[in-house]
């Protein structure tokens, strides 16, 4: 058994701890192994090392929260601390790591289940990964996540996201508007997204610079895209020749991120989907991984995991 006294620098003992240590209890719930006494800015910490270590580093990422928004909710720290429970077989603390990004208004984002984690994980030692798997089940808002951080961290120097404009029930050409606002509506869902990870004025000036792009998938075709980090979404709705132009558009220094739902394809009967063959075709390639969701990562309304469960029965 170690020890160890940590002097609080950056943040007070109320913001941390709460009123009546309520916030602290929090912490103390999450090492349940780890005896935690406080004593004004004084934290004295007994157990094993490596909990001791991890808890360190979630009171660094209390720390920054609380100095980056000036304010430390029991909400905020229980995203904070909750989240790792979720992999397989693990019950690890969350580490610097595991925070994507800081989005707006203290808003926490990072992987949230098991297979989320393994995008987390492949993209960083895949150059290509392909995220498949139904609605809800955070594969888009991952992505994106991945790929604001990876922007931020000077990691690529721009953001490439993309869809096909495919008509799912809908008709194109009735839409009102000009050519961008017909198309707009296929895109909204990686606007929300990017809403939520980067400030408003931020996110215009990224857009206006062309440091973020967003364009359907028809808008690729003859760009080599480098330097990038590059999303297909719902490429279950790309056709084989459309994804194989996707997929050759890698420059020699991108990450290529491609996310779809293989029950989900809005293609006409006559058109196969280009990611039912990428799947059979580039399986087993050094460098391509393919992570697949299911219903235990759905995280958006409880009734979406039962849609899901019973479309699945079918």
């Amino acid at each position: 058994m170690s020890e160890k006294k940590i002097i609080l620098e950056d943040i007070k003992p109320i913001d941390l701890y709460g009123v009546n240590d309520s916030k602290l209890e929090l912490i103390k719930k999450r090492f349940p192994k780890l005896k935690i006494v406080a004593r004004g800015d004084l934290l004295k910490l007994s157990g094993d090392d490596e909990e001791i270590n991890q808890l360190e580093m979630v009171l660094n990422i209390l720390t920054a929260y609380f100095n980056r928004y000036g304010n430390l909710t029991e909400n905020a720290i229980e995203q904070i601390l909750g989240g790792s429970s979720n992999r397989t077989g693990s019950s690890e603390t969350s580490t610097t790591e595991d925070v994507l990004v800081f989005g707006n208004n203290g808003l926490i984002i990072k992987a949230r289940t098991a297979n989320q984690h393994k995008i987390v994980e492949s993209i960083g030692k895949n150059d290509m990964v392909f995220a498949i798997g139904p609605a809800g089940t955070g594969k888009t808002y991952t992505a994106v996540a991945l790929a604001v951080r990876a922007l931020k961290n000077r990691e690529v120097k721009k953001i490439i996201l993309t869809r096909p404009a495919v008509e799912a029930g809908e008709n194109l050409g009735f839409l009102p508007g000009d050519l961008k606002e017909k198309l707009d509506p296929y895109l909204q869902p990686l606007y929300d997204a990017l809403d939520d990870m980067i400030a408003p004025e931020k996110l215009a000036y990224y857009l206006e610079n062309r440091i973020i792009q967003i364009a359907p998938l028809a808008f690729m075709r003859g760009r080599t895209l480098d330097h990038a980090f590059v999303i297909l979404d719902e490429a279950q709705n790309a056709t084989e020749g459309q994804l194989k132009m996707f997929l050759t558009r890698m420059g020699s220094s991108a990450k290529f991120l491609i996310t779809g739902d293989i029950t989900q394809v809005d293609l006409p009967k006559h058109q196969p989907s280009g990611l039912i063959q990428a799947m059979k075709l580039l399986n087993g390639i050094s460098g391509i991984e393919f992570i697949q969701l299911d219903g235990s990562d759905v995280i958006r309304h409880k009734l979406v995991k039962k849609i899901v469960e019973v479309y699945d029965a079918k």
